[in-house]
């Protein structure tokens, strides 16, 4: 199957982008981080292929939503006064998340949001005193995607698709993938951070792209 000959390359190209970072081998790092969300915007794309998503609208705003992520990605290569607008980037994405996961059901609210709200706080507690100038534009970021995760869980949670599911787990990783990296940025730096920023970033991508191919499966 295409989608698992795709997800197969997105494995190789995000290890050997991490092998890169870990190595000091900036120039794979300029190769394979964007390879890869590019070839995870593929299989989203090839999700779309047959126009078996419903409501049509949800793929091309998950496809743009990880269009913003690629921006996002670029950005964050660059040196640290990019990391605002590589903020702003994914934090953009989230709003076509939220809306691709409103689409034809709108604004969810569950009980998944109180676990969420706290974890958020004891992640942005652990960072108040470390942000300075950065402070508001985190506090909007930490919002936008705790309310991106909550309707995920939300739109899981009233649809009960393996879809639906997917596009949850992902937005979760994408929660656990953000914290990690505003722990290591702002708080202390810890040698894990980079496989666990990367490797849960492109899972949550991956996740999320992956609920525009299941509509598409023979099973």
């Amino acid at each position: 199957m295409i989608e698992a000959g795709i997800s197969l390359l997105v494995g190789i190209t995000a290890v050997l982008t991490i092998y890169g970072r870990y190595q000091q081998k900036q120039n794979w790092v300029y190769l394979f981080k964007p390879t890869t969300t590019l070839l995870i915007i593929a299989l989203a794309l090839w999700g779309l292929r047959d126009g078996l998503t419903e409501p049509v609208a949800y793929g091309y705003l998950i496809v743009a939503g990880l269009v913003l992520g690629l921006a996002g990605d670029v950005f964050l290569m660059l040196p640290a006064r990019y990391f605002l607008p590589g903020l702003g980037s994914f934090l953009a994405g989230h709003w076509f998340y939220i809306a691709a996961f409103t689409a034809g059901i709108g604004l969810v609210l569950s009980w998944w949001l109180l676990p969420l709200l706290l974890v958020g706080g004891v992640v942005y507690g652990l960072l108040h005193h470390h942000l300075g100038q950065m402070r508001l534009p985190v506090i909007v970021y930490v919002i936008v995607i705790l309310l991106m995760a909550g309707q995920a869980l939300g739109r899981w949670s009233l649809l009960e698709t393996t879809p639906a599911l997917m596009a949850a787990i992902g937005s979760v990783l994408f929660v656990v993938s953000d914290a990690a990296l505003a722990l290591n940025r702002f708080r202390r730096p810890f040698n894990a951070a980079d496989f666990l920023v990367l490797s849960t970033y492109w899972l949550a991508q991956w996740f999320i792209a992956m609920s525009l191919v299941l509509p598409g499966l023979t099973l």
